[in-house]
């Protein structure tokens, strides 16, 4: 049974909407289960749908008015870099309210009710083993795995939304009165859990260099340095939740192929932009690839094909 993973990462997901383009659409990959965190959560039920186009359309093209209805950040451009920085009159605002998040994230669920229907939830159930998202019980401090199989398309794309709420600035929201959040808080790469639920091929999208070449730019201001911090520690639960699952692929004898970024995309995944994710998506297209032509040129030089 093979799935696909696709770790959190933010605007970064373009990169890996390019790589499972060139796996399902050029590699014939056919997929059993798909698996996501955060912005990967995002990405699997379009993929699982087959709506390759529509995903990328979708992708490309997102503001931070999609995402916020209370936005914290306000995007700026110097020098042809582009960057956020603090919103402080609607994070004040946030303080008055007494809210305890920075901003709000409402607009991402009605845009995820919009774009993924209810044919495309049914098409999902009935035609692939599994779709899975990410989140966080933080009440329960425990990670949770939402399977569109155990829901009503309601509740599916409420846990869509609630994987990729990236407290403190988007939306804490609550169910069964508990409080859940991201995904990628406790789980970034759910690939350990796609094992458990019988996988045997996986391939894993890892919105994260390997290896990281350089220093990280350090947040100017307390509010962005908490950026950078928030940055910091996922990436070590990245890391932790990779080696885990290469150990229990190993003792089950899952093969498991990683795809990591090949380089540092940006240091604020909250960035979005429809020239930058465009050109990630054609990236992660590239990098796909070329990392196939080269494992089938190393195999013809071996002689095994």
């Amino acid at each position: 049974m093979r799935a696909l993973v696709i770790s959190g990462g933010g605007s970064k997901g373009a990169f890996a909407g390019g790589v499972a383009q060139y796996l399902i659409e050029e590699n014939g990959r056919e997929y059993d289960m798909f698996l996501g965190t955060s912005t990967g959560s995002l990405l699997v039920p379009h993929l699982a749908a087959n709506e390759i186009t529509k995903v990328y359309n979708l992708f490309t093209n997102v503001t931070q008015r999609d995402i916020f209805s209370v936005s914290p950040f306000v995007q700026r451009k110097k020098d042809n870099r582009e960057y956020v920085s603090i919103n402080f009159i609607n994070s004040l605002w946030q303080f008055i309210k007494m809210k305890r998040t920075f901003g709000e994230s409402k607009s991402l669920k009605r845009n995820i009710k919009r774009n993924f229907t209810i044919e495309e939830f049914e098409k999902i159930k009935a035609t692939r083993h599994d779709v899975v998202v990410t989140v966080s019980n933080l009440s329960k401090n425990r990670v949770e795995y939402k399977s569109v199989n155990d829901c009503t398309y309601e509740e599916f794309c409420n846990w869509i939304w609630i994987s990729c709420n990236y407290i403190p600035f988007m939306s804490l929201a609550e169910v069964d009165g508990f409080e859940y959040a991201d995904g990628g808080l406790g789980c970034v790469v759910p690939i350990r859990e796609a094992i458990e639920r019988g996988a045997t091929v996986i391939d894993a999208v890892i919105l994260e260099s390997e290896l990281m070449v350089g220093n990280k730019v350090l947040g100017k201001n307390p509010f962005s340095l908490m950026i950078s911090l928030f940055g910091h520690l996922l990436e070590q639960v990245e890391k932790h939740d990779v080696t885990i699952g290469k150990l229990a692929a190993k003792n089950k004898g899952v093969t498991l192929n990683l795809y990591y970024t090949p380089t540092k995309l940006t240091e604020n995944s909250l960035i979005f932009s429809k020239r930058l994710m465009q050109k990630w998506w054609r990236e992660g297209f590239d990098y796909a690839k070329n990392k196939h032509e080269d494992f089938e040129s190393n195999e013809l030089k071996n002689g095994i094909i």
